[in-house]
């Protein structure tokens, strides 16, 4: 159950790398096209998925539950594929999103921002200043996806296994060590215990989903529950505003493929709308 996740950086050469390293390992290459195409048997639309892939949302106050609801069946995507195992994951903070899978090689590709920008205005035929532009919104845009939805600085060597720098690593040294790393004894004997994890990270997901999607429960966002599950036992912590509202929740949470228990640990929080009730 072979699972690489790459990070990378606009114009570090990421793009022929991963490529190329799918194709070298015959691993299935999980990238935004690959999401696209089965974005429809998740009830996605192309123009969900675009609206929140890779990026943060402009506004925390205004995201609404369908866009966090879409937002986590991209997550579901991924974590399905990654339980096929012999993928490689392609941003999309798949190093975040599989913490605690012990089985996965964490890569991350990178380059000096001026030889980016040399290459990205290469590779897309534009002017030099609009391409620095374009390359430094890019590196915000997906350091603040990483931010807002994982806390974590994406620059963070510590949460990667390999860093690559592009501009003195050739691609096939970038390749080779990518192959190498992958078979490594730390990772693969990791691989059954990995598979149990991510089984239950796959039912959480679609908890987290379900509940966010129901609109009988509409106003409880992700940040009111902490959701956990053991052997496919789901433990839900937080609160909600009334007994029918926990009553909602505990149904929803047995209607999902997998679970096999609940640990109902809700809290009853009326919702007050008047401050002066505080």
């Amino acid at each position: 159950m072979a699972i690489i996740t790459i990070s990378r950086e606009m114009g570090s050469a990421g793009i022929p790398i991963v490529h190329k390293a799918a194709e070298k390992l015959g691993y299935t290459l999980v990238d935004g096209e690959a999401i696209k195409k089965v974005a429809p048997d998740y009830g996605l639309t192309p123009e969900a998925v675009e609206k929140v892939d890779e990026k943060p949302p402009a506004f925390v106050d205004t995201v609404d539950a369908q866009t966090e609801a879409d937002y986590h069946q991209i997550e579901l995507i991924i974590l399905e594929y990654a339980l096929k195992g012999n993928v490689i994951i392609y941003g999309r903070g798949g190093q975040d999103l599989l913490k605690g899978v012990s089985s996965v090689l964490r890569v991350r590709i990178t380059a000096p921002f001026e030889e980016r920008v040399e290459r990205w205005a290469e590779r897309e035929w534009l002017d030099p200043d609009l391409a620095r532009v374009l390359v430094r919104k890019s590196d915000q845009q997906r350091a603040g996806f990483i931010k807002y939805y994982f806390d974590r600085d994406w620059q963070d060597p510590l949460q990667y296994d390999v860093v690559i720098n592009t501009s003195r690593l050739s691609e096939e040294t970038a390749l080779k060590l990518i192959s190498e790393a992958v078979k490594d004894k730390n990772l693969t004997e990791q691989k059954d215990a990995s598979k149990k994890f991510l089984q239950d990270l796959i039912i959480r997901k679609k908890v987290e989903t379900r509940l966010l999607s129901n609109r009988i429960i509409e106003g409880l966002h992700q940040y009111h529950f902490h959701i956990s599950v053991t052997d496919g036992k789901v433990t839900l912590e937080g609160h909600v505003h009334s007994e029918a509202q926990r009553l909602e929740v505990l149904k929803t949470t047995r209607q999902v493929e997998g679970v096999s228990g609940i640990i109902n640990e809700l809290d009853i929080r009326p919702y007050r709308s008047n401050p002066r009730e505080l």
